[in-house]
């Protein structure tokens, strides 16, 4: 088993329509205003930025986001990013009972020098902090929705 290998799932339920959750969640430049972990959002391109996220525990991670997918009519987003972090993450969206239903899932391997070197004794404090940084994610974008 590669200890800094992570593959990460989260359903977050909005009470928002479909198309709203995709708009927000396909403008990434927006993110830093709903989501207080990530602290920067930087494009370099069309379809590519550089993003920088620090979550509880004091480190951060920066990697370089490029848009491999983008299909409004299937709710898909995906990205592959590469840095701090080499791997994947892609969001599907989904309607019903009048809301959403948005589908993160990650699979990414940690690059970070400091982050693999504690990667066996670390592992279930990554994953914390990983899962709490969800769990701002989904409220300030929660907040976000009812303020738009």
């Amino acid at each position: 088993m590669d200890w800094s290998r992570y593959r990460f799932r989260s359903r977050w339920a909005l009470a928002a329509p479909p198309a709203d959750v995709y708009d927000a969640l396909e403008r990434a430049e927006d993110y830093p205003r709903w989501w207080r972990q990530v602290r920067e959002v930087r494009r370099a391109g069309d379809t590519v930025g550089v993003i920088r996220v620090r979550a509880l525990l004091p480190y951060d991670l920066t990697f370089t986001a490029r848009e491999v997918r983008r299909d409004r009519a299937a709710g898909v987003l995906e990205i592959a990013l590469s840095g701090d972090l080499d791997g994947w993450v892609r969001w599907t969206i989904t309607g019903g009972g009048g809301g959403t239903l948005a589908h993160y899932e990650q699979v990414v391997d940690v690059n970070k020098p400091l982050l693999r070197l504690f990667a066996v004794p670390g592992r279930p404090v990554f994953r914390a902090n990983h899962w709490l940084m969800m769990r701002s994610g989904r409220r300030g974008l929660v907040k976000y929705l009812e303020a738009v």
